[in-house]
């Protein structure tokens, strides 16, 4: 090795020429020789220059260094340049190789890049699972970080619940300078996929405090979730019943088990891998936890719900969370096809359909878009829909009394539980052949209020 050669490129990369420190590095060895020193400190070099590629290589020569040892480190270099230069499957093996590595003193990065490796292979469950280590890891500094991505893997998975406690621990652990605001919207969201309203409310609140402005889809279940409480207040009807009849949950359905057999709504804790312990242990370690956790709540402000201690309340978070799972994936009540066919019908009948129409349509956005329904009765058929938390889009045919069928596709927007029409379209031959024109001869199209 070209010792000189080597402590000019050291001295390069110090002070941040890092383009000299790359021509120094690269003279420094003989061709053929193996030196982990120079590899690593090029692979960094090559890292900031933004070559993904060439770095990942040279974190891979270092490693062909058996005397230079560090593998966890070169591993998880060489892990995080291949996610980079999106080779998320490669990046798996080598961060898997450094979290194995027993001399490596900060696994918590290489187990954060292997979770963002799964996330970019639509893998939240071995996301949790990297997540989860890394929020665990005594050396992580900031574990507040990877407990919000637990908490997203977990919400991706359909289990609000967990995703709630997550989000809560996670604000246990974030420092005082760190800005909550984010943590509590993400929180708020977990509370309305588990149809605890009220406590959506608090988070909700606390997130907009100091003018935080929250996501679009955060704002909506915020509305969505202050409307229930207030209807609650006001002693209207509970919300959970529609709910689990709009996904489909009948009477008679047993609320521990209420796929019957598959558990696919709601999955086992049990067959996730992320918890190997017994409840016993879990319990004591809750126990040992709380006391952790009780000096550093002492001056925040936080609202905690209280622990399940009897059966009947296992009953209602099951079903509560059923609820709050179908109001994630765009369930209402009345339903997206119920609202379209009552416009339709009513507006051929010559009832008022204005209440039909989202709130955010001006008095001649509605007319305009009443305008496009015919104007005698006819079947209505749902032929599509396509269901998101905050909107929908139904496509409808309507066969018309003097023959023939019209198309058309209505775009709905969340309203509490239920649904509202904000555009509609009507759908010509001329769509499907790529044409733009979606309605000649017609006063308007869509309405692009959502």
């Amino acid at each position: 090795m070209n010792q000189q050669a080597y402590e000019a490129g050291q001295a390069a990369y110090k002070r941040g020429d890092v383009l000299e420190a790359v021509k120094q590095l690269s003279a420094a060895k003989d061709p053929g020789e193996v030196s982990g020193a120079v590899d690593h400190l090029l692979g960094n070099c090559l890292m900031k220059m933004g070559r993904y590629a060439d770095a990942a290589r040279s974190y891979a020569d270092a490693l062909q260094d058996g005397s230079y040892g560090h593998s966890g480190a070169l591993s998880c270099n060489r892990g995080r340049a291949l996610l980079a230069a999106n080779r998320p499957q490669e990046a798996v093996a080598s961060l898997t190789m450094a979290v194995q590595d027993s001399d490596y003193a900060t696994p918590y990065k290489a187990y954060s890049a292997l979770g963002n490796a799964y996330k970019r292979l639509g893998n939240p469950r071995e996301a949790g699972v990297a997540f989860r280590n890394a929020a665990i890891d005594e050396n992580n500094p900031n574990p507040s970080s990877a407990l919000c991505e637990l908490g997203n893997c977990f919400m991706q998975m359909g289990r609000a619940v967990d995703a709630v406690e997550a989000f809560r621990t996670a604000l246990d652990f974030a420092g005082p300078l760190e800005n909550q605001s984010p943590i509590y919207g993400d929180l708020g969201l977990a509370y309305v996929a588990a149809n605890r309203m009220s406590e959506a409310v608090d988070a909700f609140g606390h997130a907009t405090e100091g003018g935080y402005q929250l996501r679009p889809e955060a704002q909506a279940a915020y509305d969505a979730a202050q409307k229930a409480v207030s209807s609650i207040q006001s002693g209207g009807p509970s919300e959970t019943d529609a709910f689990l009849a709009a996904a489909g949950y009948g009477v008679g359905v047993d609320p521990l088990d209420p796929t019957g057999a598959t558990g696919e709504v709601m999955p086992s804790p049990d067959d996730t891998g992320f918890f190997s312990v017994s409840e016993e242990e879990l319990v004591a370690q809750d126990k040992r936890q709380r006391k952790e956790r009780k000096a550093r709540r002492k001056n925040k402000k936080q609202h905690h719900g209280g622990r399940i201690i009897a059966i009947i309340l296992i009953i209602l978070v099951v079903l509560a969370a059923l609820a709050g799972f179908a109001y994630y994936r765009g369930y209402g009540w009345p339903t997206q096809d119920t609202v379209v066919k009552e416009l339709f019908n009513a507006g051929a009948d010559g009832q008022d359909t204005d209440l039909l129409f989202a709130d955010s349509l001006s008095d001649e956005q509605v007319k305009q878009e009443k305008d496009l329904l015919p104007s005698a009765g006819g079947t209505v058929n749902i032929d599509s829909e396509e269901r998101h938390m905050t909107s929908s889009t139904v496509v409808a045919s309507v066969t018309l009394p003097a023959g023939g069928t019209q198309q058309y596709r209505i775009a709905l927007s969340r309203d509490g539980i239920g649904w509202k029409v904000s555009g509609i379209e009507a759908m010509y031959a001329s769509q499907s052949s790529g044409s733009t024109d979606a309605s000649a001869g017609s006063t308007g199209t869509i309405s692009t209020n959502n």
